[in-house]
């Protein structure tokens, strides 16, 4: 695949469609020509729970003057340009997206979602690449990664990760 949009999303608790933050990473011809990334306000008015909070490192208060995700979402539509979407564990992000969709009463475009952590299930010897977790997997490539849970960060590498197995 050399067109496509790899993306990622955070959410402030365990209900899907508390998405938080969204990254995105645009690839054409095989290079990545563009980013996204916002933080999203989660509505209702979700609690930000303690063990999200620890992971991403988003609070309540960074998203109190975010827009919602239909504005965001109504943007990146427009960015996307049609393209698919890649996701490392594409089964959560896509869910997200969905619910959130459902939520907000907006027509979900059905748009082609590929996974990399699938495609590297399948590629690579469960031997040799002790996990197939962002983390790990970057290293195995040889990917340089880091502030793993930042949206924009968790695109990118998963962009890095389907140029190299999609």
């Amino acid at each position: 695949m050399d067109n496509f949009v790899a993306i990622d999303v955070e959410t402030a608790n365990n209900h899907p469609e508390s998405i938080c933050s969204i990254g995105a990473v645009k690839v054409k011809d095989g290079v990545i020509v563009d980013t996204f990334y916002e933080l999203v306000k989660p509505e209702p008015e979700y609690y930000f729970r303690y063990f999200t909070e620890s992971i991403h490192g988003i609070r309540m208060s960074d998203t109190e003057n975010a827009r919602t995700f239909d504005r965001v979402w109504r943007d990146l539509h427009h960015w996307l340009e049609g393209l698919p979407l890649v996701a490392h564990n594409k089964a959560f992000d896509e869910k997200c997206i969905k619910v959130a969709h459902k939520v907000y009463g907006m027509d979900y475009p059905d748009y082609p979602f590929y996974c990399t952590l699938i495609a590297a299930r399948k590629q690579l010897p469960r031997q040799l690449c002790p996990s197939f977790s962002l983390p790990y997997l970057c290293e195995f490539l040889g990917i340089p990664f880091n502030n793993h849970h930042n949206a924009l960060a968790d695109a990118e590498a998963c962009a890095k990760i389907a140029m190299t197995l999609l």
